[in-house]
């Protein structure tokens, strides 16, 4: 996890102290050059990631959290050992190991309904989504990467087998009780 690391651009503020407002489609977009930033350089230099969420949630405990999940264990402890060593926009970043390890059951299920009252306070992980484009892109590149060229071996094809009927499970049962093999 990295800790605040995401600023939306519509929570900042101007030197006259005026909010900066940016529409839906350029918060979007600076969003996604975050996000793709991020990834391909946590994935660069310490391993593949699985999955990658920032919460977009208000409370001091959860804005801009980055949740990366790395598919090995080793690769996660190497980049917290070495993010907390680097700066990002002019500010430390702040990395430790999330105790999070199933983010579907951190995230708040109303907010991906619409429904949640708690707004941006709430305790649960409101997820800021990424483009569809930028899924593809990122997470895409991983199944043609992991798509072997060679034909399978042995060992990958399982042999066919077909289910038992319920005649046939009650027969082995019965030999199973008395001692027939």
């Amino acid at each position: 996890m990295i800790i605040n690391i995401y600023h939306n651009p519509n929570m900042g503020m101007t030197a006259d102290g005026s909010h900066i407002m940016m529409d839906d489609t350029q918060v979007q977009e600076h969003y996604d050059e975050f996000f793709e930033e991020v990834f391909t350089e946590l994935e660069e230099k310490y391993g593949e990631i699985e999955e990658m969420n920032v919460c977009d949630n208000l409370g001091d405990h959860l804005v801009g959290n980055v949740y990366a999940k790395f598919r090995r264990e080793e690769d996660a402890a190497k980049a917290v050992e070495n993010l907390n060593d680097r700066w990002f926009n002019g500010s430390p970043i702040r990395a430790e190991l999330s105790p999070v390890t199933d983010f579907r059951e951190a995230c708040c299920r109303q907010y991906e309904l619409g429904e949640c009252t708690r707004g941006g306070f709430c305790n649960f992980m409101h997820l800021k989504p990424i483009s569809r484009e930028l899924r593809r892109r990122l997470y895409g590149r991983k199944k043609q990467r992991s798509r072997s060229r060679s034909p399978p071996t042995r060992r990958d094809r399982s042999p066919r087998r077909r289910s038992r009927s319920p005649r046939e499970r009650r027969r082995s049962r019965e030999r199973g009780r008395s001692g027939r093999y």
